[in-house]
């Protein structure tokens, strides 16, 4: 069998420890191609273009 903590954790130390575990919006940048907003670090999908460079040609 496990070992079982000695005393009752307290909600906030919990939410402390679990703190990084949130899940997170992603960051949205707008494209200055397009003006479009994507993903940051990404492909832009409207315009295929990243950081810009022309990377993915699209079918219009």
């Amino acid at each position: 069998m496990p070992p079982l903590p000695k005393r009752k954790y307290a909600k906030t130390r919990q939410r402390l420890r679990r703190q990084h575990l949130r899940v997170r919006r992603p960051k949205l940048v707008t494209c200055p191609e397009c003006n479009e907003t994507h993903q940051a670090h990404h492909i832009c999908w409207a315009c295929g273009s990243y950081r810009g460079r022309n990377v993915i040609e699209l079918e219009d």
